[in-house]
Formats: C-alpha cells, sequence, structure tokens
C-alpha cells in the first residue's frame, strides 16, 4: 500500500501547472479533431459559423435570439425552462442525503444504474422478453410490451408523445395475417466479427424461416452459408451490406443476396468509421474478411467513392451489376436534411432507403456518440416521406426505419410516419441472450454474442425460436393496432399521419411544451404518385456493354473454354465486366473461371468502375486510359492499361487512371503503364499491383496484398495502413516526408527471395503493357533494388513473425 500511495504521490508532484495545461489543451483539441472527422470538416475556418447541429424541444424564440439559423423540426421550451433546470441541478449537487453523503452518484450514462438514469431497456424488460420468447409466453409479452409502451411517462422518445386518432375498428379477422406482416421485418446490419457466428448465422436462420430479412453487416460472410443445410434451414444473410471498409465485399458475396445495403452511415454513431480490434479478428474472421489474424482492422469513416450524389449513383449501379435480381437499399440516418438527401437517393436509382434513428443499442459506440450524435428516427422519417411526397418520388422507393423499435406500437407509429419495413436488433439479440453488459468492443461478452472468444461462445443458448417468437407477438400486437384503427393491410397504414395525434393531457413543465405538429405534417399523394413504393426503378442494364461480353463468352461460361475477343469502348461504357462476374459467381462460385479462360481488349477510354468486382478468369486489357474507381472490388481477375501504341508521350509521367483505384479489392493481379490518381488501393485487401506512380494518399487502410510503385507518390502515403505491404521506388528523399509513419515503418529490400520476387513481378508488367520505365529499371537492376523503399505495417509485420515463430516450434 505504502509503494502505491508513493507512486500517486510522485505522479502528482510530477504534473505542473505547465503539464497539466498542455494536457488540458490537447484533450480539447483531440475532441474537437473527433466532431470534425465526424462532420467532414478539415478546417478550423470550415467549423466557425458552419451551424452543423441541430436542436430538438427549444422553442422559436430561443432558437431565433440565441441560436440564430440552427435547424429545429421540434418545439419545445424556453429560456426559463432552461435556468429552472441548471438550478434542479445545482441544487442536487448540494444534497445531504443519507444516500449520496458517502458517495457519488454512479450516473449511469453508458451502464444502466439504480437510480441512475432512465434507460429505455433495462434489466426488468430484459429478463420479461428473455421469458416470453423461450416460453413462447403471451402475457410474458404483453408485460414487456407494457413495459415498453408504459416509458410515455417518461418521454424517452417523440412516439412516447403520441397517441392513436379514433378509427373505425374492424374484426381482427379482417386484418392480414401475422405471417405476412413478419415479412417486413428485418434485423439490423451486425457484422460477422462484431458479434459471434452462432449469434449471426441464428438471426439469418429465424429470418429465412419467416420470409423476413436478415442483414450481414459489413464484415462479409462465410460462403459455407449460402446453401440450405440438410434439414433445410438456411444460414444466409439475405441482404448483404456494403460499408466504407468493403471487407468481404467480393461477387460472389454479392450474388448470395436478394438485397444489398450501401451503408452511408450509422444511426448509433454518424459520421464515424469502424474498428474492429486485433484480438477480436480471429482466424475465421481473417478468412472472411480478406486480412490477417490479430491485425486491427479499420473501417474509414467515408466512402471514398462517394462524394457526391453522382457518386452514389454510380456505386448503386456498380451493385445492380453485380446482381440485377437484388434491390439496391441505401442507409442514411435521421438528421435535418435528410429529406433532401432521400429524394436525391431515389433519383439515384436505389430501390429501398433506410433511415435509421440514433437509438441504436451497440455497446461498442464511442459514448460521445450514443449521448450527442444522431437524432430520433420519427424526425428522418417522417421528413423522408414528406419530401418524397412533395416531389413525387414516393411511389419509386421503399421506406424502412430502424434504431429501437420494441414492440407492436412502435410499428404502428413507424408506418403511419411512412415506413414500409421495419429494422429491429437490439431487442432480437436480447431474444436470443444479451444482456446489455455494454462490453461489445472488449471481447468479453459473458453470454457468447459479441465476442470471439472460443469458450465464452460456448455459453450462447440462442435459437432461431427466440427470434421467431419474438417477431410474431410483435406482429400480433400490430394486428390488434389495426383492427382499431380500421386498417386491413399495413399498405393501407403507410403515411396516414392523420391517424396520429399528440398527446394533451401532459402534465410534465418540460414535455408539455413540445410541438411535434411538423412532424405530423400530411402532404397531399401527387397525380403520378403513391404514398407507398408501387413502382420499380429503370436501372438501364439493357443497354449495358456487358450484354456484348456475355455473349461472346457463352462457351466460356458453358464449358470452360478459353474465348478472346476486341471491342470498343469509350467512357459512357461503365461498370464494364460486373455483369459477366455475376454470371460467373453465380456459376461457378467464389474460384471462377480457371486462369485467363476469358482474355477481352479494348481499345477506347474507359468509362467509371472499369473492372469493378472482376472475377477470376477474366482477364480486361486496355489500350486508352480509364476513369475513377477502376478495379473497384477486384475479386481475382486480372486489369491491364497501357496508353495507345501510338502515344508519344512518356507513359510514366502521365495520369492514365482516375481516382480511387483497386477500392476494396479483395484478389486478383494489375498492371497500369502510367501514373493512378488519389487514394490508389485504398482497403486494398489482396490484390498485387505494379503502377508507375501514385497520387495522394496512396494504400490508404490497406490490410492485405502488394502495391510495387515504379515513380513518385503523392502525400499522405500509407495513412492507416495495417496488413499488406508496399514497394515504393524512391529517387530522391522527398517520399519520406511523403510517407504517413503512424502505423507503418520503411525499410530497405534486403532479403534475396524478396528481390527475386519484386524483380519477377516487374518483369510481368513490362510483358503485359510493353512498360518502357519497367525495362529501364530492368537493364539497371542493380541500381534499381537500391532504390526500392518497403513499406511495412507495424502490427502487421509484429502478426507474421508470431506466425512464423508459431509454425516453426510445431
Amino acid at each position: 500500500m505504502n509503494v502505491i500511495a508513493l507512486s500517486v504521490y510522485i505522479l502528482v508532484e510530477e504534473l505542473t501547472l505547465e503539464k497539466a495545461n498542455q494536457n488540458y489543451c490537447k484533450a480539447i483539441r483531440k475532441g474537437m479533431f473527433k466532431v470534425f472527422s465526424k462532420m467532414g470538416i478539415s478546417t478550423i475556418q470550415s467549423y466557425r459559423g458552419a451551424q452543423i447541429f441541430e436542436a430538438i424541444g427549444l422553442d422559436e424564440e430561443l432558437i431565433r435570439d440565441y441560436f440564430t439559423g440552427t435547424p429545429s423540426r421540434i418545439s419545445g421550451v424556453g429560456i426559463r425552462e432552461i435556468a429552472q433546470e441548471s438550478l434542479l441541478r445545482h441544487e442536487t449537487a448540494l444534497e445531504k442525503t443519507p444516500e449520496t453523503r458517502e458517495i457519488l452518484s454512479g450516473g449511469g450514462l453508458y451502464h444502466w444504474r439504480r437510480n441512475g438514469e432512465f434507460h429505455q431497456i433495462n434489466p426488468v424488460m430484459t429478463n420479461t422478453l428473455q421469458r416470453a420468447v423461450r416460453k413462447n409466453s403471451q402475457d410474458a409479452y404483453n408485460e414487456f410490451s407494457r413495459l415498453v409502451n408504459e416509458q410515455k411517462q417518461r418521454f424517452s422518445t417523440p412516439r412516447s408523445l403520441f397517441e392513436f386518432a379514433e378509427g373505425t375498428p374492424i374484426s381482427l379477422d379482417e386484418v392480414e395475417p401475422a405471417a405476412e406482416i413478419v415479412k417486413r421485418f428485418v434485423t439490423g446490419a451486425m457484422s460477422l466479427g462484431s458479434i459471434s457466428s452462432e449469434s449471426h448465422e441464428t438471426m439469418a436462420i429465424a429470418m429465412n424461416r419467416i420470409g423476413g430479412k436478415s442483414n450481414s453487416g459489413e464484415g462479409g460472410e462465410d460462403s459455407a452459408r449460402f446453401d440450405k443445410r440438410t434439414n433445410g434451414d438456411f444460414p444466409n444473410s439475405t441482404i448483404k451490406q456494403v460499408a466504407s471498409g468493403r471487407f468481404g465485399v467480393t461477387i460472389h458475396y454479392l450474388v448470395n443476396c436478394t438485397e444489398i445495403q450501401i451503408k452511408v452511415a450509422q444511426g448509433a454513431k454518424p459520421g464515424e468509421g469502424g474498428q474492429l480490434p486485433g484480438n477480436k479478428v480471429s482466424e475465421e474472421i481473417a478468412k472472411i474478411r480478406n486480412s490477417t489474424p490479430g491485425v486491427t482492422l479499420i473501417s474509414p469513416p467515408p466512402h471514398h467513392d462517394i462524394y457526391s450524389i453522382e457518386d452514389l449513383a454510380q456505386l448503386i449501379f456498380d451493385l445492380k451489376n453485380a446482381n440485377p435480381q437484388a434491390k439496391i437499399n441505401v442507409k442514411l440516418v435521421a438528421e435535418a436534411g435528410v429529406g433532401t438527401i432521400a429524394a436525391g437517393v431515389a433519383k439515384a436509382h436505389a430501390d429501398v432507403i433506410t433511415i435509421a434513428g440514433h437509438d441504436g443499442g451497440t455497446g461498442a459506440s464511442p459514448l460521445t456518440s450514443i449521448k450527442h450524435a444522431g437524432v430520433p428516427w420519427e424526425l428522418g422519417l417522417s421528413e423522408a416521406q414528406q419530401t418524397l411526397m412533395l416531389n413525387q418520388l414516393r411511389g419509386r422507393v421503399r421506406l424502412q426505419t430502424d434504431g429501437q423499435l420494441k414492440t407492436g406500437r412502435d410499428v404502428a407509429v413507424a408506418a403511419l410516419l411512412g415506413a414500409e419495413e421495419f429494422g429491429f436488433a437490439t431487442v432480437p439479440l436480447i431474444a436470443i441472450g444479451c444482456i446489455m453488459m455494454r462490453k461489445c468492443h472488449l471481447n468479453t461478452c459473458p453470454v457468447g454474442i459479441a465476442t470471439q472468444n472460443p469458450e465464452l461462445r460456448k455459453k450462447f443458448v440462442g435459437k432461431p425460436e427466440h427470434v421467431i417468437n419474438y417477431f410474431f407477438f410483435v406482429a400480433e400486437e400490430l394486428r390488434n393496432i389495426m383492427a382499431k384503427l380500421g386498417f386491413r393491410k399495413v399498405d393501407e397504414m403507410i403515411g396516414r399521419t392523420d391517424m396520429l395525434k399528440q398527446r394533451t393531457n401532459v402534465n410534465h413543465w418540460k414535455a408539455g411544451k413540445v410541438d411535434l405538429s411538423a412532424i405530423l405534417h400530411q402532404i397531399p399523394v401527387g397525380e403520378k404518385d403513391t404514398p407507398y413504393c408501387t413502382q420499380k426503378q429503370d436501372h438501364g442494364l439493357d443497354k449495358q456493354i456487358d450484354l456484348k461480353l456475355i455473349a461472346e463468352s457463352k462457351d466460356a461460361l458453358e464449358h470452360k473454354k478459353a474465348v478472346e475477343f476486341v471491342l470498343p469502348i469509350n467512357n459512357v461504357n461503365r461498370s464494364v465486366g460486373t455483369m459477366l462476374s455475376s454470371h460467373i459467381a453465380k456459376k461457378y462460385g467464389a474460384e471462377g473461371l480457371p486462369d485467363n479462360t476469358i482474355h477481352c481488349k479494348f481499345v477506347g477510354s474507359a468509362g467509371q468502375s472499369f473492372g469493378a468486382f472482376l472475377a477470376h478468369g477474366v482477364t480486361l486489357e486496355l489500350e486508352g486510359d480509364a476513369n475513377d474507381y477502376t478495379g473497384k472490388g477486384l475479386s481475382g481477375g486480372r486489369l491491364v492499361v497501357y496508353p495507345p501504341k501510338k502515344s508519344t508521350f512518356s507513359s510514366s509521367e502521365n495520369i492514365l487512371i482516375g481516382n480511387t483505384v483497386l477500392y476494396g479489392a479483395t484478389g486478383g493481379e494489375v498492371f497500369f503503364c502510367g501514373i493512378a490518381g488519389e487514394r490508389f488501393a485504398v482497403r486494398n485487401s489482396g490484390v498485387m499491383a505494379v503502377v508507375e506512380g501514385v497520387g495522394d494518399h496512396g494504400c490508404e487502410y490497406m490490410t492485405g496484398g502488394r502495391v510495387i510503385v515504379l515513380g513518385e507518390t503523392g502525400k499522405n502515403f500509407a495513412a492507416g495502413m495495417s496488413g499488406g505491404i508496399a514497394y515504393v521506388l524512391v529517387e530522391n528523399q522527398s517520399f519520406h516526408s511523403r510517407c504517413n509513419t503512424e502505423m507503418v515503418e520503411l525499410e530497405i529490400v534486403s532479403e534475396l527471395q524478396e528481390q527475386k520476387w519484386l524483380r519477377k513481378w516487374i518483369e510481368r508488367h513490362q510483358d503485359y503493357t510493353k512498360s518502357y520505365r519497367a525495362a529501364s529499371l530492368l537493364e539497371n537492376w542493380e541500381k534499381t533494388l537500391s532504390q526500392f523503399v518497403k513499406v511495412m505495417p507495424i502490427e502487421y509485420r509484429a502478426v507474421l513473425e508470431k506466425m512464423k515463430n508459431k509454425s516453426s516450434i510445431k
């Protein structure tokens, strides 16, 4: 004890006023940078006066006088109520009672604490729901529903201030059956990695049994789950998510679903990326995500191929080519202005739009996001519905919402505000055993759900029947509400905000001042529109050049016979090779065709996403140049691009391909006889690439594969690079200042085998592209070799050495 006391004393003594000031400034700066990054702000000038915040529950006069110009859709308290609340908080701090004299309050902001802050889900509710689903007890579910729905006395959500208008009741027998209603239910996007395979598969099996949909999350999925089991169960997630990290997003992954969701943001932590700690990246997870066991995986905050609505339209087009039968879903978060964004997404030809609320229960979300980011789904959903109706776009898309839906009453409110589909995540997890320990990010989940620890996973007791029982309870509760309101089908109640009204019997000194009239505003149905989806989007696939590729490749597709042909190309030809790869993946799976079975040479300028998700066995050769997103999601194919043979310029000094090339690529090889734009090989996890120069942010967030750069790089090379290796030819010392060494170290290429390997790939590059640059480097190999710098991720090297030592012991 004396040693401990002495250590603390020394620490306190060493903390000078100057050091304390430095620590404080550092903490404030990091906090501000975190907010900047969430909002996509790069400079202090852009932050000042940006008004990036939204006010909820403040009256118009207060907004006008103190927060001029701040968006606000729910009016409420004024300056008097704020003053009163401040005085009450001050009085609480000075209270002296037997309970608080000795100890400080636990708070309960993150974990539930007795006498702490109110939580929408507490231990009593958790136990009640688990009793209901495990025993299939209607009485227990009714008690759970009462506990949830009576939270309207705590005013924890906007819907707690709603009540249903009086309708014309009908017989319950006239309402559509629960078996049809549950087909509208969707489980939330929880990645394999964040949760265990047992819990992930349980959700998928349950939803497939009832005709609903489960969401894979952003971590990919084991291809063994794409086939039905002998007992008839289907563990395949019918919604495959594509997020910023693009983990496990291959052409084989994309063809095995009925819906593909683009996660623009997450309701529980909008504006943030994600991080799977190395201790949760097991061999199983690493295999699925095309990474290395034990190496931390980072999802960047933005999609690096979405910087405008036109970019989003391109990604939608890419994914529709990858799986023409799948609906394309775009997930947005509830925020001021989401209606305008939703209108743009509908025009970009999305089939489904998801509006995610801030109440998502992930325990891995930072506390600052849980408390201060995002808004309730009621606000976002109503704005999206109203804006789509105003622009006569509502009939083109399905609207889905999620964010702590729990009961049939919640579903009824969501439908009346405009939703056709309903997402659940936290409560289904509770149904299969979650006890809300909030340890999701620590790999220590005691019930085997949010962990990859084999011993803890043995404790998982969830069954598909538990999820199924829960959803049928919700559906039956909804049916009873529909019968009271006079609705026979869910479609009839979509957007019927006239059947909702704000409660008038609210005596609370703050809640009584809230005005929700903006949420309940109803837009008349346009002449060519409907209040719910009745139309199919035209994605223009009938005009794709891939139809020619598929016709020319008939022998290869049917008999694996090698084919070779030449076609012209221009920049209106987008996503070339993607639909062809879809056909290959559906028939031959992840392995694709034998190498170079299909060899297509193009002459001209390729449009965006040339070779996106290209399958193994296909070689696309291009004499010309290519646009942005070339090789996006490359899935084993080969790309060869070089300038026109008649060109007189030096290819090693000119741009050949656009920005964000090889984004999320998982396998294959590419040879580019020229310079690439910015963010080359961002999130590459398995491709072997040779290029003659790159722009800024090369190899950003890379987790695997190899990149050889035979020329200069831009700034910020290797930022966030946690895996894979890059070899950069450094003919001057500028590279060392341009490389981001936060996660990597720079080395020489010293091992003989590695030197031979490097030469072999430069020789292949010269063979495929006839590169003058490669030929000159090979002529003077000793000098060339001495100029190469090896960019090695620190964590990746440590894991490789550990694996090497482990194998040598065996």
